[in-house]
């Protein structure tokens, strides 16, 4: 399912920003709740939006929403409450290190929001709005969930960092992306396997000072040479072996032909010198590397972190369902028979 326009949150779109409760303790499961987590209420409103959101990307899709009691109901039900269920345990756990989100933040992301995507014009925004069927209330729901998103992740992955040991290592890892080889620019007709007489044919004419374009279009066997009058830049090691050996060795401008055991006949002619071998420096693309070794290291850490929250809230009852809200599978039993199978 796609998210919507303006905020690519999870599968559903999920909106744990009308969650109720914060700090410590474990909530009383309440008539209007679908479920508690710690003590964090889960409205049976904030499903309603979530469900509204899977309705609404369905339709985009040119899918019908499934009927209740089917199946297919049944999972996107189960995954809306998981999701609202996993993003209660993150906001608990952000109350928890002093995480807040003013309505202030709010404004200035949806006004960043408004200038971005809709060169801060209300009429486009309004519009977009009622195409993609959400409140203003929703709009702002799901812009403070994304901000606690962004600020749990900032504070727990703040003190991360990549050793330049690390960043040497992975450039050595990785040393051909970072090697830009040798190129030659070509002429070349395919003539094809078991061809060698048409092949000395064409020779003998593009040495003789023959039209490429015409012979290019009349016999080569790859498309893109015989619409191209043969032209085509190669990279050194880039074409098969024999091919490669020819392109290479020939002076520029001196017509050639070699038999290749993969596609048979080629009549070819450099039309430009081979250009210089070179390689990025550790010292130029080290900054890059960095900055992927650190990303790398906070997804990791963020999905540690995620796994170990989402182990402690399946302990000591801390998720408490309404009945016919219990997601199949539960999430919980999954987590503990990994708990026991890992432990």
């Amino acid at each position: 399912m796609k998210s919507r326009f303006l905020l690519p949150l999870l599968l559903l779109g999920v909106l744990a920003a009308g969650c109720g409760g914060g700090g410590g303790g474990s909530a009383k499961l309440e008539p209007s709740d679908i479920a508690v987590v710690g003590s964090q209420h889960i409205p049976k409103s904030m499903f309603d939006e979530v469900m509204g959101d899977a309705r609404h990307n369905l339709k985009v899709n040119h899918q019908t929403f499934p009927k209740a009691g089917s199946t297919a109901y049944a999972n996107i039900k189960s995954q809306a409450v998981t999701l609202l269920v996993q993003e209660a345990e993150k906001e608990n756990e952000a109350a928890k290190l002093g995480i807040t989100i003013t309505e202030k933040d709010i404004d200035a992301r949806l006004k960043a929001i408004k200038k971005q995507y809709f060169a801060n014009n209300e009429t486009r925004y309004k519009q977009q709005l009622k195409k993609d069927e959400l409140t203003e209330k929703e709009v702002r729901d799901q812009i403070k969930a994304n901000l606690v998103a962004q600020k749990l992740f900032d504070k727990l992955t703040k003190d991360v960092s990549v050793t330049k040991a690390a960043i040497a290592a992975y450039y050595v890892q990785h040393q051909s992306d970072y090697v830009k080889p040798s190129s030659r620019a070509v002429q070349y007709i395919l003539v094809g396997k078991k061809k060698s007489a048409l092949a000395n044919s064409i020779f003998s004419q593009l040495k003789s000072g023959g039209d490429w374009c015409k012979l290019a279009k009349k016999y080569s066997q790859d498309p893109s040479s015989s619409s191209n009058c043969g032209k085509a830049t190669f990279s050194k090691g880039q074409t098969v072996a024999a091919f490669d050996k020819l392109l290479f060795s020939l002076p520029t401008g001196s017509v050639g032909k070699v038999e290749t055991p993969e596609y048979g006949w080629f009549v070819l002619k450099p039309t430009g010198k081979a250009t210089k071998a070179s390689s990025t420096p550790v010292a130029v693309a080290g900054k890059q590397i960095q900055q992927t070794l650190l990303q790398n290291k906070k997804n990791e850490l963020m999905n540690t972190w995620v796994s170990r929250i989402q182990k402690s809230y399946c302990s000591g009852s801390k998720i408490k369902y309404q009945p016919g809200f219990m997601p199949s599978p539960d999430p919980c039993a999954q987590t503990n028979n990994t708990t026991s199978t890992t432990g």
